[in-house]
């Protein structure tokens, strides 16, 4: 398994997969400033994980793909966002994967703002999912 971490989450997070070495960043891979479904492109050709936190429109763009590695959505309350939430929630993202390789699966860590954790891990895209005409999902 390895990681393509998003251009708007902690450097850090390269450092916590450190156990799998082949993890990255977007901006390692010259994706810095590409638009997303360039990133998921990437991602699906070389078999990356994708690690966001923007989940609506990564959601969007992997739920289109036949196949892909996973995506990992941090979701952190505003009130709470800091690089160390942003750390925290990949290291739950970390135990909630353990060695099970999240093929076709959302994994979504949120820290809400009673400071609560949540994770959901969902097939994705899901069976009865529907596109509207603009992409957005209904």
């Amino acid at each position: 398994m390895k990681f393509l971490i998003d251009e708007c989450l902690s450097p850090d997070l390269v450092q916590i997969a450190g156990e799998f070495p082949e993890s990255t960043r977007v901006r390692f891979r010259g994706l810095q400033g590409r638009p997303d479904w360039v990133i998921v492109q990437r991602a699906v050709n070389e078999n990356f994980v994708l690690v966001t936190n923007n989940a609506r429109d990564f959601k969007r763009l992997v739920g289109s793909e036949n196949i892909h590695c996973g995506l990992v959505c941090l979701i952190v309350s505003p009130s709470l966002a800091s690089r160390q939430s942003q750390c925290d929630l990949f290291q739950f993202a970390l135990n909630e994967l353990g060695c099970d390789e999240p093929v076709n699966e959302v994994i979504e860590i949120t820290l809400h703002s009673n400071s609560e954790v949540t994770t959901e891990r969902y097939p994705w895209p899901s069976d009865n999912q529907e596109f509207a005409d603009d992409g957005e999902i209904v």
